[in-house]
Protein backbone atom coordinates (compact mmCIF):
# COMPACT_ATOMS: atom_id res chain seq x y z
CA UNK A 1 0.00 0.00 0.00
CA UNK A 2 1.00 3.70 -0.40
CA UNK A 3 0.47 6.42 1.92
CA UNK A 4 0.59 9.98 1.82
CA UNK A 5 0.60 12.69 4.24
CA UNK A 6 0.59 16.10 3.88
CA UNK A 7 1.70 18.79 5.97
CA UNK A 8 2.17 22.90 5.94
CA UNK A 9 -1.14 23.62 5.30
CA UNK A 10 -2.11 26.60 7.57
CA UNK A 11 -3.32 30.52 7.51
CA UNK A 12 -2.13 32.92 5.55
CA UNK A 13 -2.92 36.85 4.11
CA UNK A 14 -3.69 37.32 1.10
CA UNK A 15 -0.30 37.86 -0.77
CA UNK A 16 1.80 35.73 1.54
CA UNK A 17 3.29 32.26 0.94
CA UNK A 18 3.04 28.67 2.11
CA UNK A 19 4.77 25.33 1.15
CA UNK A 20 2.95 22.05 1.40
CA UNK A 21 5.06 18.78 1.83
CA UNK A 22 3.75 15.11 0.36
CA UNK A 23 5.60 12.09 2.56
CA UNK A 24 4.96 9.00 0.33
CA UNK A 25 5.88 5.60 1.70
CA UNK A 26 4.89 1.77 1.43
CA UNK A 27 6.04 1.54 -1.78
CA UNK A 28 8.95 2.19 -4.51
CA UNK A 29 8.01 5.78 -6.70
CA UNK A 30 10.11 5.73 -9.08
CA UNK A 31 7.68 5.20 -12.19
CA UNK A 32 4.88 7.52 -10.10
CA UNK A 33 2.92 10.59 -10.97
CA UNK A 34 2.14 12.45 -8.19
CA UNK A 35 -0.08 15.42 -7.59
CA UNK A 36 -1.96 18.36 -5.87
CA UNK A 37 -5.78 18.49 -5.81
CA UNK A 38 -7.97 20.72 -3.55
CA UNK A 39 -11.47 21.04 -2.81
CA UNK A 40 -13.43 23.84 -1.33
CA UNK A 41 -16.52 23.14 0.17
CA UNK A 42 -19.33 22.70 -2.01
CA UNK A 43 -16.90 22.47 -5.25
CA UNK A 44 -15.35 19.72 -7.19
CA UNK A 45 -12.38 19.18 -6.03
CA UNK A 46 -10.04 20.68 -8.79
CA UNK A 47 -6.80 20.10 -10.13
CA UNK A 48 -3.90 22.06 -9.02
CA UNK A 49 -0.15 20.61 -9.94
CA UNK A 50 1.72 17.03 -10.80
CA UNK A 51 5.14 16.20 -11.01
CA UNK A 52 6.71 13.06 -12.80
CA UNK A 53 8.47 11.02 -10.25
CA UNK A 54 11.02 9.85 -13.10
CA UNK A 55 10.98 12.64 -15.61
CA UNK A 56 10.46 15.31 -13.53
CA UNK A 57 7.81 16.82 -16.17
CA UNK A 58 5.35 19.43 -14.25
CA UNK A 59 1.90 20.62 -15.04
CA UNK A 60 -0.12 22.98 -13.57
CA UNK A 61 -3.92 24.13 -13.35
CA UNK A 62 -4.95 27.27 -15.06
CA UNK A 63 -5.51 29.07 -11.72
CA UNK A 64 -2.02 28.87 -10.30
CA UNK A 65 0.02 28.84 -13.16
CA UNK A 66 2.45 31.53 -12.56
CA UNK A 67 1.85 31.04 -8.37
CA UNK A 68 2.70 27.69 -7.32
CA UNK A 69 5.68 25.48 -8.28
CA UNK A 70 5.76 21.76 -7.71
CA UNK A 71 8.78 20.00 -7.21
CA UNK A 72 10.19 16.33 -5.81
CA UNK A 73 12.95 15.63 -3.62
CA UNK A 74 13.28 11.27 -4.38
CA UNK A 75 15.71 10.53 -1.95
CA UNK A 76 12.82 11.65 0.62
CA UNK A 77 9.99 10.44 -1.37
CA UNK A 78 8.64 13.54 -1.03
CA UNK A 79 6.54 16.04 -2.88
CA UNK A 80 6.21 20.14 -2.30
CA UNK A 81 3.91 22.51 -3.29
CA UNK A 82 5.36 26.20 -3.18
CA UNK A 83 2.41 28.22 -3.14
CA UNK A 84 3.21 32.32 -3.77
CA UNK A 85 0.85 35.08 -3.66
CA UNK A 86 -2.21 33.51 -2.48
CA UNK A 87 -5.65 34.47 -2.74
CA UNK A 88 -8.78 34.00 -0.69
CA UNK A 89 -9.74 31.44 -3.77
CA UNK A 90 -6.89 29.51 -2.86
CA UNK A 91 -8.49 28.95 0.39
CA UNK A 92 -9.24 24.59 0.27
CA UNK A 93 -8.38 21.48 1.47
CA UNK A 94 -5.23 20.56 -0.69
CA UNK A 95 -5.15 17.05 -1.32
CA UNK A 96 -1.62 15.03 -2.17
CA UNK A 97 -2.49 12.21 -4.63
CA UNK A 98 -0.78 9.50 -6.52
CA UNK A 99 -0.33 7.26 -9.57
CA UNK A 100 1.37 4.53 -11.15
CA UNK A 101 1.02 6.00 -14.86
CA UNK A 102 -0.98 8.00 -17.40
CA UNK A 103 -2.90 11.71 -17.02
CA UNK A 104 -1.65 13.93 -14.83
CA UNK A 105 -4.92 15.71 -14.51
CA UNK A 106 -6.83 12.70 -13.14
CA UNK A 107 -7.34 9.00 -12.36
CA UNK A 108 -4.99 8.91 -9.20
CA UNK A 109 -4.90 5.80 -7.32
CA UNK A 110 -3.83 7.06 -3.56
CA UNK A 111 -4.89 10.15 -1.98
CA UNK A 112 -3.79 11.30 1.51
CA UNK A 113 -5.52 13.10 4.27
CA UNK A 114 -5.43 16.93 3.14
CA UNK A 115 -4.18 19.42 4.34
CA UNK A 116 -6.35 22.99 4.60
CA UNK A 117 -5.29 25.91 3.87
CA UNK A 118 -7.15 29.01 4.20
CA UNK A 119 -6.32 32.37 2.94
CA UNK A 120 -7.84 35.43 4.80
CA UNK A 121 -8.39 39.11 2.81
Amino acid sequence: QVQLVESGGGLVQAGGSLRLSCAASGRSFSSYLMGWFRQAPGKERQFVAAIRWSGGSTYYGDSVKGRFTISGDNAKNTVYLQMNSLKPEDTAVYYCASKVGGSAYYNYDYWGQGTQVTVSS
